[in-house]
């Protein structure tokens, strides 16, 4: 089924009161530790930007992503709670582990995630969506760059069908810089999470206090024999670990619970800390 826009919904952006991420650890914030280890990431961070907007308190903030989760599994655990808050703002980020699964058709993802957007968009006010990352220099990811292309295409079609905003992080050029990922190369750094969230209010017409697409500052070139050395380590200490969980038929967020309920102001104590 075919959803016409409402356009009453771009009016409500400018006046956010509440609002739920959902997603796996792209939302929960993997990468981003606060100083007691627990996540940040750009969704918390976007939702600091949007609190401000807003008289001190009159905003609520939920984070249900958990790391390692495939799209129905997103749809069947987080959906149906965020349906239950009925937030101002929902930013759904899924599918993505769904994608890089050997095997898998980004078509049929994607009529997956139409059903999911088609549930959400009829439940709450405004659903942000989010693409895929241009993996060009990511090792491994680099290889699924086509099949990334095509499931982003879809997601911007489906967006357009239920009028959902877009947060189009493959034409975010500066988080193709090796300083915007943590040291796994799967998950953001705590900059590359901060760009993201002034990307997000910039998609949401939000005011943000500083560029997403800023240039990062020159880096000395890297000898052949450092990089290898890099390579070297991350395998040992990132991609082994994780394609043993695959053989085992195990996530990373088996055991791991959503962030839930949060508050703003807890959230920017977090980042100062650690700044």
């Amino acid at each position: 089924m075919v959803a016409v826009a409402n356009d009453s919904k771009s009016d409500n952006r400018s006046v956010i009161g509440s609002y739920v991420a959902v997603g796996d650890s792209f939302t929960e914030g993997v990468g981003d530790p606060g100083p007691d280890g627990a996540m940040v990431g750009w969704a918390d961070r976007f939702a600091v930007l949007l609190a401000d907007r807003r008289p001190e308190g009159d905003f609520e903030y939920t984070n249900l992503a958990v790391r390692g989760k495939l799209l129905d599994q997103i749809v069947e655990d987080q959906l149906t709670r965020a349906k239950e808050i009925g937030p101002d703002l929902v930013s759904l980020a899924a599918g993505g582990n769904d994608i890089i699964r050997p095997g898998t058709d980004p078509d049929e993802v994607a009529e997956r995630f139409e059903r999911a957007v088609a549930d959400l968009t009829a439940a709450v006010g405004t659903v942000m969506v989010t693409t895929g990352f241009d993996t060009r220099g990511v090792p491994v990811l680099k290889h699924l760059r086509g099949k990334i292309a095509t499931y982003n295409g879809h997601v911007r079609a489906i967006a357009d069908r239920y009028g959902c905003p877009v947060l189009d992080l493959w034409s975010l050029k500066t988080v193709q810089d090796r300083r915007a990922w943590d040291g796994d190369r799967l998950h953001l750094s705590p900059e590359g999470h901060t760009r993201v969230a002034l990307r997000a209010g910039q998609v949401l017409g939000v005011e943000v206090p500083a560029d997403p697409d800023q240039p990062w500052p020159p880096l000395p070139p890297r000898g052949t024999l450092d990089v290898r050395r890099d390579d070297v380590h991350w395998a040992r200490e990132y991609l082994v670990p994780w394609i043993g969980r695959r053989l085992r038929g195990e996530s990373s967020g088996d055991h791991v619970e959503a962030k839930g309920a949060l508050s703003p102001d807890d959230i920017k104590m977090r980042i100062e800390s650690v700044a």
